[in-house]
């Protein structure tokens, strides 16, 4: 047996209590696992892509038995509730159901049109990387891990996966259902570890890399991928605002506002980590806002009828940055309405009035349970303060008028714009998501999580060159002409572009074509047809 390396310990943030450990891979379990994933690679893409999402579907019916025990490992692992487990489980399975009935159709071969090329054929093949490298996150790790190493699989490539030390049980867990399903097995291997782990991995130089983290995660790997030129596909934080109009249901915006501030709790890429309000309904949003968040409840247990709306922060790093950014938000003017104290891993749902955005709260992720809420004078300061950050995830509109709030959703430099309600546009798993700025390069969910791990091969296809193919025609010294008149008839814009270079092409002279344009323009569309079959034959003579 090799001598056993570090250990990743499973602490359960609610209680403090270890629940487990885990073995950390090494630098060269890592290589040995880059070599063995790109041999069973090319065994794996030569499946045909039904082949592929059949197999991938088991893993789907492995999820629903495994449900109880897959919402109680995150339970332990992370601190959430049953029920915020369930829902993570829940958007999961949409994917994979949806991204296993699509696959074959997404993935096909896709003709292209011919254009000139009379006497060819075009295509173009969507074919995987090869090996896949995915680094994923702690705060979802059941939602941000498996679809991804689904797509990868049903577009065709082996996965190496290093999930978040933070998260590692649930990593282990992944490992477990992958395995229930022996076809997928051999494809995808675990690397379980901290960030050296992650640094080996990406340093076996993958094929592709996908990262789910923060910005700074994200600007680290990406320096280490520029050195070997590794593609690098990445998500990363956000700090989404929400705009409350002058019309805005006020209760529900409060309502939904709070929930998207507080669930989870605010550890989420798409929380509501910033308000602005119209001033005419600032003081009734502010107090609806305070009577919502009294309500929310904060507590831990690992009973599947939780009463409590929210658990606590993850571990004791992302602590120290919702406390840092309290206490620099105070010593800038801020007020604390309610909430902002901290009870071991527990941070009450914190709001804040009198921010502005010299205040790291306003322009940094927060990442925690806080709200601060900021007055604005009308729709175009609002929409001026939201664009103000280096992210752009998503943002949230509150108005009663839907097109009114449409084209504010249009002047937003973010991703994905989420009117009269916070977050669901997540849960959709036909919708399009991903940034724009700092937030990320890439789109999951849908269609575009399964074709960003592939590449397009492109092939032109012909029988032996035709004598009557334009493309040999215009390969022949002398053909400026020709080409000229072809380029006109095809793309001019104008009857006079379509036809003159043809008065060119048949009078060798520019004045002569410029004569002939002008009275073939007279003449009409049939003229140019006719024209057009003079051409032919005048070629086909030479």
């Amino acid at each position: 047996m090799p001598p056993q390396t570090e250990c990743l310990e499973f602490i359960n943030p609610a209680t403090g209590q270890k629940f487990g450990e885990v073995r950390m891979a090494t630098e060269a379990d890592v290589l040995r696992a880059r070599r063995e994933m790109a041999a069973a690679q090319p065994v794996w893409a030569a499946k045909p892509v039904k082949e592929r999402a059949r197999l991938v579907k088991k893993l789907q019916s492995v999820i629903l038995e495994a449900t109880d025990e897959i919402t109680a490992v995150v339970n332990q692992d992370h601190g959430k509730s049953r029920l915020d487990a369930l829902h993570e489980v829940f958007m999961t399975v949409e994917k994979i159901h949806h991204y296993t009935a699509h696959a074959p159709q997404w993935l096909a071969r896709e003709r292209v049109p011919r254009g000139l090329y009379f006497f060819k054929r075009f295509y173009a093949d969507r074919v995987p990387y090869g090996v896949v490298g995915i680094i994923g996150p702690w705060n979802y790790p059941i939602d941000l891990m498996l679809p991804p190493i689904v797509s990868a699989l049903l577009a065709g490539n082996a996965v190496l996966v290093k999930p978040s030390e933070v998260a590692a049980a649930t990593g282990v867990l992944l490992e477990s259902l992958i395995n229930r399903v022996p076809e997928l097995a051999p494809f995808v291997r675990f690397l379980h570890g901290d960030a050296r782990v992650g640094q080996a991995l990406v340093q076996s130089q993958p094929d592709l890399l996908f990262l789910t983290g923060s910005v700074k995660t994200g600007q680290i790997v990406a320096k280490m991928a520029a050195e070997n030129m590794t593609p690098f596909m990445y998500e990363l934080g956000g700090k989404d605002s929400m705009l409350v109009l002058e019309d805005a249901d006020v209760a529900a915006a409060a309502k939904w506002g709070v929930w998207g501030a507080f669930y989870s709790p605010g550890q989420a890429c798409v929380s509501v980590e910033r308000v602005y309000v119209h001033e005419k309904v600032y003081d009734e949003f502010v107090a609806a806002v305070l009577e919502e968040t009294a309500n929310f409840s904060v507590g831990y247990s690992p009973d599947v009828d939780n009463p409590n709306w929210m658990g606590p922060l993850t571990f004791q790093r992302q602590c120290d940055i919702v406390n840092t950014h309290l206490a620099d938000a105070v010593a800038k003017g801020a007020r604390i309405l309610i909430g902002g104290k901290q009870t071991g891993m527990f941070i009450e749902p914190t709001v804040l009035v009198d921010v502005d955005h010299t205040m790291k709260i306003m322009m940094d992720e927060t990442f925690g349970p806080t709200m601060p809420i900021m007055k604005v004078q009308d729709d175009t300061q609002a929409i001026h303060l939201a664009n103000h950050s280096t992210m752009g995830l998503s943002a949230y509109v509150w108005s009663r008028d839907l097109k009114h709030a449409e084209r504010i959703g249009q002047q937003l430099n973010v991703g994905v714009i989420n009117i009269n309600d916070t977050m669901s546009h997540y849960t959709v798993a036909r919708l399009p998501f991903g940034g724009t700025k700092l937030s990320g390069n890439t789109r999951t969910h849908g269609r575009g999580e399964v074709t960003q791990f592939t590449h397009q091969k492109a092939y032109s296809i012909s029988a032996p060159p035709n004598p009557i193919d334009p493309v040999i025609w215009i390969r022949r010294p002398g053909s400026y002409n020709l080409l000229k008149m072809m380029m006109g008839a095809t793309y001019g814009t104008t009857l006079q572009q379509r036809i003159a270079p043809l008065g060119e092409f048949l009078g060798g002279d520019a004045r002569v074509g410029r004569a002939a344009g002008r009275a073939l323009a007279g003449a009409g569309a049939l003229s140019a047809l006719a024209a057009l079959a003079v051409m032919l034959l005048r070629t086909r003579r030479h």
